[in-house]
């Protein structure tokens, strides 16, 4: 788009420029009348061109304010999204450490009813 606009306003200020030129030279009247119709319509091409850049700037900020929100929502999405995997995976943790906590205590109770079994042989024989 500012491409585009960049262009219709290059071509408003040749074709301003051409037109002033084409009319200075088949003006029909006074020098001083010609100098003020085309200071007339150079103010005129002005405020045209000034009203184009203030659309174009307007467009553009609220494209800009448009991409803005549109970035912080997918962002929060996202964010939202990694926390809740980020939940799922320390409860799995979790359950693991615990299920884990209990197989230890499992062996070291095991590993303790072995060694008692050995000293008692050992007393006994």
């Amino acid at each position: 788009m500012a491409s585009n606009t960049g262009q219709t306003l290059l071509a408003l200020l040749t074709g301003a420029a051409i037109g002033a030129g084409i009319g200075i030279l088949y003006a029909p009247d006074k020098g001083s009348k010609t100098r003020k119709q085309i200071s007339k319509e150079a103010k005129k091409a002005r405020k045209q061109l000034d009203k184009q850049v203030k659309e174009t700037s307007s467009n553009l900020s609220e494209k800009a304010q448009k991409a803005r929100l549109n970035f912080e929502e997918k962002l929060e999405s996202t964010l939202s999204s990694a926390s809740y995997k980020a939940d799922d995976i320390l409860l799995a943790m979790e359950d693991k450490l615990e299920a884990l906590r209990k197989q230890n205590a499992k062996l070291q109770r095991e590993t303790e009813t072995a060694k008692a079994k050995t000293k008692t042989k050992k007393a006994t024989a």
